[in-house]
């Protein structure tokens, strides 16, 4: 329950936050890439903030220095580059040059619908006939809804 619930603040602060950048972009006073580097200079401080906060509480490990260099390899090319940085600019480069009510439906069901698959493949986690439904219906809505007039 937990889970979901954060996951969907997620989605609504995502939501709520493109449409704003939308504006700003379409304002033409500002690019995609002046938008990703406010937005990301503007999230770091609070970021590394928080950590602070949650790592001195216990509720996380405080070490990640000492993860590892695998551990931080893959979080570093995962999260920061491709995460981080190449979705990001994707979606900011993407979201200038379409419509909120496509580009938004798209990123954001590619993205689960990869992670289910590469959940599946190659973390080994289970594939029901359930998740490959729900995801294939997910893709087909948005397909309907991105190729509508």
């Amino acid at each position: 329950m937990k889970a979901m619930l954060l996951a969907g603040a997620a989605g609504l602060f995502w939501g709520i936050g493109e449409v704003f950048t939308k504006v700003v972009l379409h304002s033409g006073k500002i690019g995609p890439v002046t938008a990703i580097a406010v937005r990301s200079t503007v999230a770091l401080p609070v970021l590394w903030l928080v950590w602070l906060l949650v790592a001195r509480s216990g509720a996380e490990p405080a070490g990640w220095t000492r993860a590892g260099t695998p551990t931080l390899a893959r979080l570093t090319l995962g999260s920061g580059l491709l995460a981080g940085a190449g979705g990001m600019i994707c979606f900011y480069l993407a979201l200038h040059a379409g419509e909120i009510t496509k580009v938004k439906p798209v990123a954001f069901t590619v993205a689960p619908a990869t992670a289910v698959l590469l959940g599946w493949l190659v973390l080994g986690e289970a594939m029901t006939a359930q998740k490959a439904l729900g995801v294939a219906l997910v893709l087909a809505g948005v397909l309907v809804l991105t190729t509508s007039r």
